[in-house]
């Protein structure tokens, strides 16, 4: 590796933005093995999760511009992973409901999504994985602006 001035390697922002640019490129390759992207598991995991759903609520559990759901949900549902239904609550709304098939996709990303944790994490020891994992989830719905 590369040197790096201290005044970088010292500060949290750039460890972690540096970090989240190589989990990027990992998650990247590894859906791509799938036939995926990382929206497409967004959304197959909020419709097991969660049930069918509206795209805007879709957008709002994956944290996903309005344009991007659309885009995949699109995606999803030409390769038949996803449904979209009227919503009888709301006639000029769609719901999205995830399929048999979407559901096996979801299976296979997340054998891949796996396996890219355990190699991310492959440093840390088991307790050091887990605590890591604990103050990300602290942070992030610290400074979460939804």
């Amino acid at each position: 590796m590369e040197e790096i001035p201290a005044r970088l390697s010292g500060k949290p922002s750039w460890l972690i933005s540096q970090l989240a640019v190589h989990v990027g490129r990992m998650a990247f390759r590894g859906f791509a093995e799938t036939g995926a992207r990382g929206y497409h598991y967004r959304i197959l995991a909020s419709l097991q999760e969660f049930g069918p759903a509206s795209q805007a609520q879709l957008g709002r559990w994956g944290r996903m511009d309005r344009s991007d759901v659309v885009a995949a949900v699109t995606q999803l549902a030409e390769q038949g992973f996803v449904e979209r239904q009227p919503d009888p609550e709301h006639g000029r709304r769609n719901r999205v409901l995830l399929t048999e098939a979407g559901a096996a996709q979801l299976e296979r990303m997340d054998v891949v999504l796996d396996r890219m944790q355990e190699e991310l994490l492959a440093p840390l020891p088991a307790p050091q994985r887990q605590e890591f994992v604990r103050m990300l989830g602290v942070l992030l719905a610290e400074h979460d602006p939804s």
